[in-house]
């Protein structure tokens, strides 16, 4: 068989790339080259606006969108879960950006489609100026060293009040305050207690670090504002390191998610413009009111916030209520679901545990029971004069023989039946053993415990007939409750044992009072969330 030229020349070829696959192999440490992996890059100079907070027929999007589409080099984005209603004839230059979830689509992925370095979020109405998006810009960069990580502009003439705003992650609570009333600017904590109607205690508040007014060549530093719209512009990577990015309301969602971080935000003096509209009617007024209370319930519920403590000092509960079930679920190994995700009782259950226990604690008392506070609700009376921040329940203890002087207790013993009081309280024995139970309402099953102690024949020390295990489930002498005493308590002044301390120690180890610590240490230690130092 004759061979060809081009076939010996095939030959060698085929033979010297074998040759050179198995040195590749033989040799020690030989590898393929490998390619440099591809920098992604940051965006192109310029800034993108997102139009989010807009709805209902009336909106303003199209016009909003032409307006900003006519700057060069600025792309437009109309971000919804849904095509805005009527339809609206996007501009060149604006697209719609779907954020709603498709069975048959890959996830949303709105990082994707900004492009740019920058990002300004717009709302609904505003109208271009030219110049001021990149003038926000150019700010935001020269005062990054400052911490600054949002720019804004109010949108028309009214300018937006200036906050100092503190998310306490571990309290469910949102604190404002105005920021030209602050005391200190770099942020101390200050003690400021205060009760609503129903006597609630409120904790340490401490002031914005980074939101206290400040002013500057620039502007105000802020870390929320109220009461007007406003552009904001800060950089693309920093609003999709976000976990909650496009949320709405988006001011405050953004102004949460910055305070938690410490961002600042900057307030221009400059502004733009505000597109005339005719007054809305009544209807659409209440419409969209309800729209934006519904939008913001559903963002704090989101974010775990039950409380908003206004700057004017009103607040604003989100969380459980007599027709609504309690925040947590079973508790198990006295350790309830928030404290394991690092935080403490939510406001809405401390409130709803203050209004039971000073219900049960002034029955108690009308109909002559003899009672006092227990375990770590005597705790929390002795160092705070208030349930401890991560409690609960309340326990009270009361002699076995004084059950029948109060009508619902007795009512309870006879039938075994829960009773419901005038006032919506739900009495009950437990179901676990020979004690009874107060819930806050039917509904919401927050609750006292009433624990009937007697003394024990041929002794003068108190037991009970139902132990659970728990630390203070121990016998203690009658003397500590001949006479009984008084602390302060929820707001009111309850029954407690003559000697509280040594009551407290017997019954929990000596410093108790001085060491607080959750109450199964094998789940979750106090130093856990608060470090070394002694939380209140």
């Amino acid at each position: 068989m004759r061979i060809t030229p081009c076939q010996a020349a095939l030959a060698a070829a085929i033979a010297l790339n074998l040759l050179l696959l198995l040195l590749s192999r033989l040799i020690p440490g030989a590898s393929p080259p490998c390619r440099r992996p591809r920098r992604v890059p940051e965006g192109v100079p310029g800034v993108t606006v997102i139009l989010r907070d807009f709805d209902g027929p009336e909106h303003d999007v199209a016009a909003t969108a032409r307006s900003f589409a006519a700057l060069p080099g600025v792309p437009v984005l109309v971000a919804a879960e849904v095509s805005p209603y009527p339809p609206v004839p996007l501009p060149a230059g604006a697209a719609l950006l779907s954020l709603r979830p498709e069975p048959h689509r890959p996830p949303p992925r709105p990082e994707l489609a900004v492009r740019t370095r920058h990002v300004a979020l717009v709302p609904d109405g505003a109208r271009a100026a030219p110049g001021l998006l990149r003038r926000m810009r150019d700010v935001l960069e020269a005062s990054a060293d400052a911490g600054t990580k949002v720019v804004a502009a109010a949108v028309g003439q009214r300018r937006p009040r200036c906050l100092a705003v503190e998310v306490d992650i571990k309290a469910w609570t949102v604190r404002y305050s105005y920021a030209d009333r602050q005391s200190d600017r770099h942020g101390d904590r200050q003690s400021d207690q205060q009760s609503d109607q129903q006597g609630d205690r409120q904790g340490d508040r401490q002031s914005d670090r980074h939101g206290d007014q400040q002013s500057d060549r620039h502007g105000d530093l802020c870390g929320a504002l109220d009461g007007a719209p406003a552009v904001l512009l800060l950089r693309t990577r920093d609003l999709f390191s976000l976990p909650f990015p496009l949320s709405r309301p988006v001011a405050t969602s953004l102004s949460l998610q910055a305070a938690a971080r410490g961002w600042r935000l900057l307030l221009l003096p400059a502004a733009f413009p505000l597109a005339p509209r005719p007054p809305p009617s009544p209807h659409a007024q209440r419409r969209a009111r309800g729209a934006d209370e519904a939008r913001r319930r559903a963002l704090l519920e989101q974010f775990g916030v039950k409380l908003e403590v206004l700057a004017d000092g009103a607040r604003r509960w989100h969380g459980c209520d007599k027709d609504t079930a309690r925040c947590f679920g079973t508790v198990r190994a006295q350790s309830p679901e928030y404290l394991l995700a690092g935080r403490w009782t939510p406001p809405c259950c401390l409130r709803a545990l203050r209004a039971t226990a000073r219900h049960v604690l002034a029955q108690l008392e009308a109909a002559g029971v003899r009672h006092w506070l227990e375990g770590g609700s005597l705790l929390g009376a002795v160092r705070l004069g208030d349930i401890i921040p991560w409690d609960y329940d309340v326990d009270v203890g009361l002699y076995r023989d004084d059950v029948p002087k109060c009508r619902w207790l007795a009512a309870v013993a006879a039938t075994g039946r829960p009773v419901e009081d005038p006032q919506g309280f739900l009495w009950e024995k437990a179901a676990e053993g020979e004690f009874f139970r107060v819930h806050f309402s039917r509904t919401n099953r927050l609750h006292v415990d009433l624990w009937p102690f007697y003394v024990r024949p041929g002794a003068a020390v108190m037991t009970k007939d139902t132990w659970l295990g728990h630390r203070q489930d121990v016998e203690f002498p009658e003397r500590f409750l001949v006479p009984l005493g008084t602390v302060p308590f929820a707001g009111v002044l309850a029954k407690a044992p003559n000697d509280p301390r040594g009551f407290l120690e017997l019954k929990f180890g000596p410093g108790a009072i001085e060491s607080p610590e959750y109450p199964n240490p094998e789940v979750r230690r106090l130093a856990q969330d608060v470090g070394n130092k002694t939380s209140r």
